[in-house]
């Protein structure tokens, strides 16, 4: 049970409240609750602003680990949260999609179509969070730089369809040189399925005909991925990389 003598200790203060400890310091050393407890600014009757951090966490929880679960929690159930409204709600879902935004923002830095390893990791926080599975179409020139990014399915989880008529059809409209496939497995399992191999095979041979080459296909996984390129399941541009990349952080 806490005292008025711990209560009142500077050094008490300094370590329990956010905006001392963030000050003393920094925001390395604040937890994820407390740094929620800044952005969220006042708690409500009955719960310090600390403990509704906490508290949001625990409902968070339920939709991936630590604050993962932000970015997965409806808005609808953060405001079932007693102490968090409509507001508070939307501030917490904004921070969460910022977070994936600025890990994007940094992956751009380094992004390089001649590397599998650029292309994951800038795809990565976009896709390895989703539910269901997307299959994006990304066209490029002939010196493999992006002119156009296109989702083509977005599906259930396990079962999504893609047609290689609509992926010629686009990367003609834009005078792609070549194309290269990217997908998530929601599962968080990057290993391609028999189906991913079978329409992996049949767009690269469509692509040799039409001389709009298939570059790659990578599936992103939880903070990993499979390039067809590095695992070299393609007859094009082989690669001596391992198939399954871990990515840090």
């Amino acid at each position: 049970m806490k005292t008025d003598k711990y209560e009142n200790n500077e050094y008490y203060r300094m370590q329990n409240l956010p905006y001392e400890k963030f000050i003393s310091y920094g925001s390395r050393a604040l937890t994820d609750s407390e740094l929620l407890a800044i952005l969220l600014r006042t708690g409500t009757r009955g719960i310090n602003v600390r403990d509704l951090g906490e508290t949001v966490l625990a409902e968070t929880a339920r939709y991936g680990n630590g604050l993962l679960g932000l970015y997965h929690i409806p808005l609808q159930e953060l405001q079932k949260i007693d102490g968090i409204g409509r507001v508070k709600a939307i501030q917490l879902k904004t921070v969460a999609e910022l977070s994936t935004r600025m890990a994007q923002a940094k992956a751009k830095v380094k992004l390089s179509f001649h590397s599998p390893e650029s292309v994951a990791d800038y795809y990565m926080e976009r896709f390895r969070h989703e539910t269901v599975e997307y299959i994006m179409l990304l066209m490029l020139d002939s010196g493999l730089h992006l002119i156009e990014e296109s989702i083509l399915s977005k599906g259930t989880v396990n079962a999504s369809l893609v047609s290689p008529r609509e992926v010629f059809i686009q990367a003609l409209q834009v005078q792609a040189a070549g194309i290269m496939l990217l997908h998530n497995h929601p599962g968080g399992n990057p290993v391609p399925s028999e189906n991913d191999i079978r329409v992996t095979e049949r767009i690269e041979q469509i692509g040799i005909l039409t001389d709009i080459p298939l570059y790659d296909h990578i599936i992103i996984g939880d903070n990993k991925y499979f390039s067809f390129k590095e695992g070299r399941l393609m007859a094009q541009m082989p690669c001596s990389k391992s198939a399954i990349q871990e990515r840090e952080g």
